[in-house]
């Protein structure tokens, strides 16, 4: 059994990677070897045509072996790119960086659309023997979804078109995005009387400070601030639906959430029945939120106060010991997952340090290539932070367990990649609440777990509505940004159940989500996530330590199966009808309902 290096160091190595950061020449040679590769299949793709038969798709072999291996590396830049942004948002060359492999990204997506459509082109029954073949049958689930996906989208000569007007167009209006934050400072007065500016990241942890004083007056010049650069956030918002509405237009699909339904593998049914079992459970996390607001001596809950601590928790939960915690809880449930963490530990991939110019939010990026991972985020010292790096290093364990799968099978959607994360957020905050030293603790404890389930019922479910309506309404043309704030006021009202006395009309702005250019519709996911990994974790407190396993293979499984036939072949359940979901509902109920009669 690894032990846990001490110090645990709060900055991670990117050095064992690429030395030399954004000046790195291994960088730059790793990445014109990949062009060149690329080049090269896409000369080799133009010569291909549909096969005729099982024996002349053997000649595709080495094509498909060379297209994963590209798949893998561009992965692997865009993981290495996107830490040297985060970690120093003045990093320009970082940025030129990002727009060379944003721009490699678009050529490799054009020569896999090229070969989609020969995918399309080949008849049934020669498709059918083909992925029936040994070398292809484990990708079989990754190219049957191509092919029925490219036959939805326009001739490839568009598509690849399309791809390379976006690097600058679409995709640049999403890095844009990444420069209108670098310029968001707020000012804060420290304890000690001194003045000092915070960056967006380090003004987010204010937020979350006990002190109510504190929380109101920093989101006041977080509103103050994010309505300040609120007019370049509507120009780049417009400007990524009516990308994306154009495109949808073009394809002849109507329903916005068409390419993020695909893109998480799953059916409207299954998302309307888990919004609906959310909605019909909603009203005891009114009571809390009612409750909550008696604790802490107001009539009604403002924005700032729904994940405002309780109880005494202004004492800092220093790293290293939320390093040892986290570990000690993992390996309640799996070895293998304790093992892996320590390692992610001792190995630095772990960016955690509160210094300034960091970007805001919390995340975890794999690079396949090399097998390795690394976490970012901003840690204080809070209970919330600690939450946030079990759950960065939930993502980080999925990766590790399909870290031997070929490439195609490890491209997993949001949705369930947010399964384990949660899972691991799970594991540390049933043990907190378990072992709590008093009642008092217990309650404190118990009420940060609550948060979380109010953050996936309410404000994500709020980002949904809002988004949805936004791209309704901008169908219609621009929006400004008043109207947007307006329209974001409106879906939080409605998802909190009008609870609060007060709403964060900029939150639009201020959340990266709604400007990733990747993956549309940054929100639901998180939900199915959250609940999806409930249930999961129903199971395994039924089956005890037998469950480990299985939830490695099920992790396993997410690249290459529907999010039903996983739900099927895992847990014996079906997505589409309410029982699942209502029965991960029930174990957040039960926390409310237990924190309401602690708190009587």
């Amino acid at each position: 059994m690894t032990q846990l290096k001490q110090p645990v160091s709060l900055t991670w190595d990117l050095e064992s990677l690429f030395p030399g950061g954004s000046s790195s020449a291994e960088f730059q040679a790793f990445l014109s070897k990949l062009e060149q590769d690329i080049e090269e299949l896409k000369q080799q793709v133009k010569g291909f045509e549909a096969p005729k038969t099982v024996q002349d798709t053997e000649s595709l072999d080495g094509f498909i072996d060379s297209l994963q291996s590209a798949y893998s590396r561009i992965t692997e830049a865009g993981s290495y790119v996107g830490c040297l942004t985060a970690q120093d948002t003045t990093d320009k060359k970082a940025v030129q960086l990002s727009g060379k492999v944003t721009s490699l990204k678009a050529e490799l997506q054009g020569l896999t659309t090229v070969f989609e459509s020969l995918l399309r082109a080949t008849e049934d029954e020669v498709f059918s023997e083909w992925i029936k073949r040994p070398q292809i049958a484990p990708i079989a689930f990754s190219l049957n979804e191509s092919r029925e996906r490219t036959r939805e989208k326009l001739p490839p000569e568009q598509e690849s078109l399309i791809l390379d007007l976006a690097v600058d167009g679409y995709h640049g209006w999403g890095e844009h995005y990444d420069t209108i934050v670098s310029k968001v400072s707020i000012p804060f007065t420290e304890d000690n009387g001194e003045e000092v500016v915070l960056s967006a990241g380090q003004a987010h942890n204010k937020l979350h400070n006990p002190s109510r004083e504190i929380r109101e007056e920093t989101f006041v010049k977080w509103e103050n601030a994010w309505e300040q650069v609120s007019d370049y956030c509507a120009d780049t918002l417009n400007r990524l639906a009516g990308f994306r509405l154009k495109l949808y237009e073009r394809r002849g699909w109507d329903d916005v959430l068409k390419e993020p339904l695909s893109i998480n593998r799953m059916s409207q049914e299954t998302l309307d029945t888990m919004w609906s079992v959310i909605a019909q459970n909603k009203q005891i996390f009114v009571k809390y939120l009612e409750r909550k607001a008696k604790l802490l001596g107001v009539e009604r809950l403002s924005w700032a106060d729904v994940e405002a601590p309780l109880g005494k928790t202004d004492t800092k939960i220093e790293y290293n010991d939320a390093a040892e915690e986290i570990v000690k809880e993992f390996r309640t449930f799996s070895p293998k997952l304790a093992d892996f963490t320590v390692d992610a530990f001792n190995k630095n991939w772990i960016e955690a340090e509160d210094r300034k110019g960091k970007r805001p939010g919390g995340f975890c990026t794999s690079m396949i290539e090399s097998k390795q991972t690394r976490i970012f985020m901003t840690y204080s010292g809070t209970a919330s932070n600690v939450s946030t790096l079990a759950h960065e290093l939930g993502h980080a364990y999925h990766q590790y367990v399909m870290d031997d799968l070929p490439p195609f099978n490890q491209s997993y959607a949001m949705n369930v990649a947010e399964t384990a994360s949660t899972f691991a957020e799970m594991i540390l905050s049933d043990a907190q609440v378990k072992n709590a030293a008093s009642k008092e603790e217990k309650i404190t404890l118990l009420e940060d777990k609550i948060q979380r389930s109010v953050a996936f019922f309410m404000n994500i479910h709020a980002r949904f509505l809002f988004e949805t309506r936004f791209y309704e309404k901008r169908k219609e043309g621009l929006l400004n940004a008043e109207e947007i704030s307006a329209l974001m006021v409106e879906a939080q009202q409605e998802a909190y159940n009008g609870a609060l006395a007060s709403y964060h009309p900029h939150f639009w702005a201020s959340k990266l989500h709604f400007y990733i250019t990747d993956v549309p519709f940054y929100n639901f996911p998180y939900t199915f996530g959250y609940l999806f990994s409930t249930g999961i974790f129903a199971r395994a407190q039924r089956e005890g330590d037998s469950f480990a396993e299985k939830y490695d293979a099920l992790l396993q499984d997410t690249g290459r199966m529907t999010v039903e036939d996983l739900a099927k072949k895992h847990l014996n359940v079906d997505l589409t009808q309410p029982d699942f979901w209502q029965e991960a509902v029930s174990l957040a109920v039960a926390d409310v309902e237990q924190f309401l009669e602690m708190t009587e």
